[in-house]
């Protein structure tokens, strides 16, 4: 099938040919069709399968029909709106409705945040039928009254399930009360919760599933490998591994932190790996300069945080390597699908530690699939890495660390019994040798009496108790003041002690 065959415009197919395009993906085969018939759709295929052209080529087709050339604004109101959850994701669907519209008068923008807005009202004023946006600056412009989307026909929701992690549904739900009601709406996503489906009920009209695989499958072309290390050695490991690699080849590095992503990258820079970082404390402006020095191949190594793992779309890229593996066994689809893109051949490689296995485990469970380990001579992991029970037997040392030790508490009923079954169980010999160590004064001290004699169960009180005689009394204060020494001063009865005496 060709996507001549699809029933698209003249305009948008010859936009398809000269991007080098002659054959749709299984996801744009199903998807195009429905949407052109105008239903709502819910989208899933994995990342990298052309999930964006399957969205972006009925839409234009549909709105082909409003294209004008007229330069009055009242003439391009806004008529689609394309949701995205992070900046690079909404950069990239523009650049895609930008690249097949070419031959179609229709105007497109982008709004994000982290700019400066006023650029974007004047792109807004001169009229925009496209708006590709993120749910937060489009909420600004709504506040500020710079945008109407009283004439949407269209609404798009890309990475669904991102949006969800990222904790923008309710400005979605904001979003959907300002639309008209009589609308087609598109749900696409590279994974399927059971969450996302509840949000599409409340937001699709009898939607269409298209599903080209299993949920949360990854590409058959990527291959997955696993690593072994202790954690003290991961970023040497790290180094070592870029510097065996084709050095023409490129390699994205995900981390789970900001903090450890810009000390990974200057890690490697003092180590001659031409390397930089992408993360969500950087400007807009810094982070578009570095993706464009790494997709030009100035930058080798690019680390970057979970907020770019949606939206990098690199051309050609052969590995991708997992510093830390992620919280969420989901995240590991998607950073993954940075490379093996269009059926090219990929390699997902991932440094783990003892600490990280149930992550590891919940991948594997996720995906299906058992992926092979290999230790690399000189980098070795801890050594309860491939023993099963060394998590519990470190999380049950913690634990009894983490009680108090008999010296601070009574001995209890319990513990003694377990120490009469233990003296039964071991030899007379051992038992002699012990008796006398157990027998010594010092043993049979009471928990709450310290080596030195104090009593920590008696409150503070002052050198002679409040009964003895006042003689007493004077005889002490002069032997001090005659030993050089200050009397005590009283102790007050809240601190536990006998208080002023009158």
């Amino acid at each position: 099938m060709s996507f001549s065959e699809l029933g698209l415009i003249p305009e948008i197919l010859q936009a398809v040919t000269d991007a080098g395009y002659t054959t749709p993906t299984p996801i744009q085969r199903q998807a195009i069709p429905v949407v052109l018939a105008g239903h709502d759709v819910m989208g899933g295929a994995q990342t990298g399968t052309g999930k964006t052209a399957g969205f972006t080529l009925p839409l234009l087709n549909r709105l082909a029909r409003h294209a004008s050339t007229s330069t009055s604004p009242a003439r391009h109101p806004v008529r689609a709106l394309i949701l995205a959850p992070t900046r690079e994701l909404a950069m990239q669907v523009y650049e895609s409705v930008k690249m097949y519209s070419k031959h179609v008068p229709l105007r497109s923008t982008c709004i994000y945040g982290g700019v400066d807005m006023n650029p974007q009202i004047q792109e807004l004023r001169r009229g925009i039928e496209i708006v590709v946006a993120t749910p937060g600056r489009l909420l600004d412009h709504v506040q500020q009254k710079t945008i109407a989307l009283g004439q949407v026909e269209f609404l798009i929701l890309d990475e669904a399930d991102r949006m969800l992690d990222m904790g923008f549904i309710p400005d979605i739900r904001r979003i959907l009360a300002l639309l008209p009601a009589n609308r087609q709406s598109l749900l696409f996503s590279a994974t399927f919760s059971d969450e996302i489906k509840k949000l599409a009920d409340q937001m699709l009209k009898n939607p269409q599933l298209i599903e080209v695989a299993r949920r949360n499958m990854v590409s058959e072309t990527i291959d997955h490998v696993v690593h072994p290390v202790s954690s003290g050695l991961k970023r040497n490991l790290l180094a070592h591994i870029v510097r065996h690699e084709d050095e023409t080849n490129q390699v994205l590095v995900f981390v789970d932190t900001k903090f450890a992503c810009s000390r990974l990258a200057h890690f490697l820079e003092r180590h001659g790996i031409s390397a930089d970082s992408i993360h969500g404390d950087k400007s807009q402006l810094a982070r578009t300069e570095t993706l464009e020095n790494f997709k030009s191949g100035k930058v080798r190594v690019l680390v970057a945080t979970d907020v770019a793992a949606r939206g990098l779309d690199i051309e050609d890229l052969p590995s991708v390597i997992n510093f830390e593996l992620p919280h969420t066994a989901e995240d590991y689809v998607h950073r993954i699908g940075r490379t093996g893109r269009a059926g090219k051949k990929g390699k997902a490689v991932s440094l783990v530690s003892s600490e990280e296995r149930h992550r590891l485990a919940d991948i594997q469970k996720l995906i299906k699939l058992e992926i092979r380990q290999e230790v690399v001579p000189g980098y070795d992991p801890e050594p309860d890495f491939f023993d099963a029970d060394g998590a519990k037997r470190r999380r049950s040392s913690g634990s009894s660390s983490s009680a108090p030790s008999s010296s601070a508490a009574p001995r209890t009923a319990e513990g003694s019994s377990d120490r009469r079954k233990r003296s039964e169980r071991e030899p007379r010999e051992a038992r002699e040798t012990r008796e006398p160590r157990e027998r010594s004064p010092r043993s049979r001290q009471p928990s709450h009496i310290a080596p030195d004699g104090f009593d920590f169960s008696k409150p503070y009180e002052q050198r002679n108790p409040a009964g003895e005689a006042g003689s007493a009394e004077g005889d002490s204060a002069i032997a001090e003041l005659r030993s050089g020494q200050k009397p005590q001063r009283p102790i007050a009865f809240l601190l536990g002690g006998l208080g002023r005496k009158h």
